[in-house]
């Protein structure tokens, strides 16, 4: 393995319209309505955020994904995390980005799925209104009324569908491999996702690979098999991730307290300095370290959003490159970061008209450094 610490970071692409986003949220939506129509909450607080030039692109044209392609590799991020959003053998959505680039081998970038196993349901965003769900609306939700579409992981032959899709992305040079396996990141562990990976693996062996990699999401909510490989999903894990943050947060949600005094903040120093700490702890060759730009959803959720204060580009370089360090003294290859494209959750690295290049400069300084 090379001793240069890549960065993978997340790709979100939510940013292409699909009828059931119409249906949900109102016909045209992609996540830029959300980003338009954000406001500030409190004074100094810097919404909306506007991307450079009024780059309020369409992940549905080819030549939008070769200019952030383009743009990543100019900067030094290695590949994409492509976020993956497989329901059910019979439902997939925001498959668009990724078949683009399958089919262009000269949008050359490695790649790699990350899954979001979880139903999509009412409450992620702040929108009201659509009278496809009253029951929200009026306050009287129910667990069966929130959710747009249900996921299900299915049996064995579910399964092997799903696998067959991907094997389309996996056989492609770009696809990311470690050890001669696929990559494919899952954020929510089960006993039967277990199951499904044992099968995956394989499947991967008899398709002429060395198996799979899957790379779980850590979380306090369950334990993992001690030899599946982990990462940690910052800012979440070191900033609200805590068994009793979590609990915490669900209390005051069932109470109805979250959101009457504002949206939720915390500090970008010392998330990053937890974030350090953390890493120099998680020495195992499974353990993946998670690093972030900036975080701040109170585009998608309002006052019950959650904001990160008192970051910058200067500090994010600085905290990025102890994090290489660590990385490189620990002999780990990648850093997945939040995130590329994830304007809805104030976590982004393309150009804005706050902070121009300045965080992917951040990234370029680093990365050529890392030697």
């Amino acid at each position: 393995m090379s001793n240069d610490v890549k960065i993978l970071a997340m790709y979100l692409p939510q940013f292409h319209e699909v009828p059931e986003n119409s249906k949900f949220w109102g016909k045209g939506f992609t996540d830029w309505v959300s980003v338009k129509k954000a406001s500030p909450l409190f004074k100094g607080h810097k919404q909306p955020q506007i991307p450079l030039n009024n780059n309020y692109y369409d992940l549905s044209k080819k030549e939008t994904i070769a200019w952030q392609i383009d743009l990543a590799k100019k900067y030094g991020v290695y590949g994409f995390g492509i976020y993956h959003y497989w329901f059910s053998k019979d439902k997939q959505l925001l498959t668009k980005p990724a078949e683009i680039i399958l089919s262009n081998k000269d949008l050359d970038i490695p790649f790699f799925f990350a899954w979001d196993n979880a139903s999509w349901r009412r409450t992620w965003s702040k929108f009201r209104g659509n009278a496809w769900a009253p029951l929200e609306d009026e306050g009287k939700n129910t667990k069966e009324s929130s959710i747009l579409i249900e996921y299900k992981l299915g049996k064995e032959e579910d399964w092997k569908i799903h696998f067959e899709y991907l094997l389309n992305y996996f056989k492609d040079e770009r696809y990311i491999k470690v050890n001669g396996k696929p990559l494919f990141e899952i954020f929510n562990y089960s006993e039967d996702i277990y199951k499904m990976h044992q099968y995956w693996d394989k499947l991967a062996r008899e398709n002429g690979f060395k198996g799979i990699e899957i790379l779980y999401k850590k979380s306090p909510l369950y334990k993992l098999p001690i030899k599946c490989t982990n990462f940690c999903y910052e800012p979440q894990n070191s900033g609200w991730g805590a068994g009793w943050k979590i609990w915490s947060f669900k209390i005051l949600s069932i109470l109805g307290l979250v959101g009457k005094k504002g949206p939720l903040k915390y500090d970008f120093d010392k998330i990053w300095k937890d974030l350090i700490k953390n890493a120099k702890k998680r020495t195992k060759s499974n353990e993946w370290h998670g690093a972030f730009v900036s975080y701040d959803d109170t585009p998608r959720r309002g006052k019950k959003g959650r904001i990160i204060t008192g970051g910058s580009s200067e500090k994010f370089e600085l905290y990025l490159k102890q994090l290489v360090s660590i990385c490189k003294e620990q002999d780990k290859e990648f850093i997945l970061l939040t995130a590329w494209n994830e304007w809805g959750e104030g976590a982004v690295l393309e150009p804005s008209k706050e902070d121009g290049f300045k965080y992917l400069e951040a990234i370029y300084r680093v990365v050529n450094n890392n030697e």
